[in-house]
């Protein structure tokens, strides 16, 4: 079946009405007795039935995932500018603006576990990002592992926040944001520009990964999720983490940092069925602790990764949609942080 004719039949699919949906499907209940959406419970089932990226080398997972992208999300039209961006040292970005006088500038990374994803795959919510918030997206090709393993993303984001203060149009509105793996980058990446004269405005973090040490009750509640199931978590850290690695390390779990205060204010996304959700609300619980303001947007209907399923999911959709007028809130207000 070609890609265009599956694409097809899956949106078809994802349109059925709702109550027939939940029939069709019979949606999950998590243990807080949040029902998952029926339009994401037939994505699962369809993933469930394509077979599984972690049976195969990197390179191949690539490929899988990166047309899997193509055909689960939403097809928003190019902004008005769109251009590649050489970073220094060998990195790229691409960067989406409107072409107007940007709102700010979100610092973008994306999702995959430090092995898969690309600029490419996540054009999608960048422009959705760009269109939304008015502000300019810089989407970063940090490297990925195992070719590139831990620290080398956390090098090329220093790189990336370095260009990015050199060339906004006001370096100090800046929002760090990043998915599953590229949270962990944004939120390592403000802890290490902590005490700088110029640090981001915000960091969203969009389900994020924030302490690799441990496993909490969602990731065993969800290992077996179609989205990302445990022995996923286990392929992603295999690749990522060189033998020896200390997962104790803050640039590895940034929630294990010993000191969180003066940090930006934080957005932090999580989802209902995600395996993450409990890190993303560890960290942010953490930040407020520490004194950071921290917005959480939960998700109760939603699996991990629902910003790239916005072509077959309407609730996947309407949740980035949500993700993205905060981020519009976010860079309408005054630069705000706690006291060091």
């Amino acid at each position: 079946m070609s890609r265009r004719l599956q694409r097809a039949l899956v949106i078809a699919l994802s349109r059925t009405p709702p109550p027939l949906l939940k029939l069709l499907t019979r949606p999950p209940v998590n243990s807080a007795g949040e029902r998952m959406a029926p339009d994401v419970a037939l994505l699962m089932k369809l993933t469930e039935a394509g077979g599984d990226y972690s049976d195969l080398p990197a390179t191949e997972a690539r490929k899988v995932t990166e047309r899997d992208a193509a055909l689960f999300a939403d097809r928003i039209a190019p902004c008005p500018v769109e251009q590649e961006v050489d970073l220094g040292d060998g990195l790229w970005a691409t960067r989406y603006s409107s072409g107007k006088s940007a709102r700010g500038l979100i610092l973008f990374f994306h999702g995959g576990g430090f092995a898969l994803g690309s600029r490419a795959s996540y054009a999608s919510p960048a422009r959705m990002l760009a269109r939304g918030t008015g502000a300019d997206v810089l989407s970063v090709e940090y490297r990925l592992a195992p070719e590139h393993p831990f620290p080398a993303a956390h090098d090329d984001a220093l790189v990336a926040w370095h260009y990015a203060i050199e060339h906004a149009v006001d370096p100090h509105r800046i929002v760090v944001a990043g998915e599953s793996a590229g949270g962990n980058i944004a939120a390592v990446l403000c802890q290490r520009l902590r005490g700088e004269a110029v640090q981001p405005m915000t960091q969203v973090l969009i389900q994020p990964v924030t302490d690799i040490s441990e496993r909490r009750p969602s990731q065993d509640e969800f290992a077996g999720s179609p989205a990302l199931s445990a022995k996923q978590i286990e392929w992603f850290m295999g690749h990522y983490l060189p033998e020896g690695t200390d997962r104790l390390d803050p640039r590895v779990s940034p929630l294990l940092a010993d000191d969180l205060t003066g940090l930006p204010r934080a957005i932090v996304a999580v989802a209902g069925f995600d395996p993450l959700r409990d890190d993303g609300i560890a960290y942010a619980t953490a930040l407020m602790t520490n004194g950071v303001p921290a917005e959480v947007i939960h998700e109760p209907e939603l699996v991990h990764g629902y910003i790239g399923f916005t072509a077959i999911s309407p609730s996947s959709k309407a949740a980035t949609m949500r993700l993205v007028r905060a981020v519009a809130a976010t860079l309408t207000s005054s630069p705000e942080r706690s006291k060091p």
